[in-house]
Order: C-alpha cells, then structure tokens, then sequence
C-alpha cells in the first residue's frame, strides 16, 4: 500500500495556512482595498439659450478604494439625458460627442464642466436662474445617485 510520506503532505498544507494567514493580515491592514463610496453635491445646469439641449455637470467624489464608473444619467420627465464630451473638430470648432461611460478613480474625482464632459439634455426644459432639476446618476457598481442641479446662466 502506498501512502504519500508526511512532507509530501505538510508541504501544500504548510503552503496553503501561510498563503491564508498573509492574505488575512493583508486584509486586516486595509491593504485589500474598499468599494467605491461615491458622493455628488449639488450640480449645475445652463439655462438653455436655444431650443435643442443644455448641458447639466456635477462633481462625483470618490474616498473608497477602487473606481466605479458612471454609466449612465435619467433626467426629467420628458427630456432625455445623455452623456456627451466636447471635442475638438478644428479650426476652433468644438463638437458633442456620445460618451458611453466615464471613470469615477479611487480616492479622486470626476468633474464635470460644460466644456469637457457633461449631461446633455434635449429638449431643454424651460428655467430660469435658481430653478432646479432632478437627475438619477447610474454606476456600474454603486447603487444610483439621485440629485439636484441648480440653473445657472452661462459663465456662472
């Protein structure tokens, strides 16, 4: 009968306890990392000066430790709300441009600005300075975000 000698066994054995053992202290030290914990203070939107969108931008913080990602944004009731960034076209000419997602980075921010990455809104709704829209903002690990832009006239 063959039976496996006892380093044969002690070793993977050994192996595995110290691998646990790092791993648990590692762990303890908070050198695991933590969830996203994401917070977004009241935003801004443009009182629209046209008739075919305006743009509304907020500043998503996040103090975990691992990123999240912005997926998406409702707005009100009638109005569709998408992600949209500025870019360059040339010649001093600047385009929107769909953006399926964005980054929120670990203990950083993502800022918003109606010159580089915002939510569009078309039709424009109807403001006037102070007024506020709700928005739901979507991630793809933290629950959704629900909070308010305050209207505000371009340059403000």
């Amino acid at each position: 009968m063959n039976r496996p000698s006892v380093s044969a066994v002690a070793v993977p054995l050994l192996t595995c306890l110290a691998t646990l053992g790092t791993l648990t202290v590692w762990t303890a030290t908070g050198n695991a990392g933590t969830p996203a914990r994401l917070s977004v203070a009241e935003g801004r939107v443009l009182v629209p000066s046209g008739h075919e969108a305006t743009a509304a931008w907020f500043v998503i913080r996040n103090t975990g430790g691992a990123d999240d990602v912005l997926t998406g944004v409702t707005g009100p009731a009638g109005h569709r709300a998408m992600l949209s960034r500025s870019v360059d076209i040339g010649r001093n000419a600047r385009s929107m441009a769909m953006v399926r997602a964005a980054t929120v980075p670990a203990g950083g921010a993502l800022r918003m600005t109606p010159t580089t990455l915002d939510v569009m809104i078309s039709p424009p709704p109807r403001l006037a300075p102070g007024d506020r829209l709700t928005f739901t903002l979507h991630f793809r690990h933290s629950p959704p975000q629900t909070v308010r832009a305050r209207a505000v006239r371009p340059g403000h």
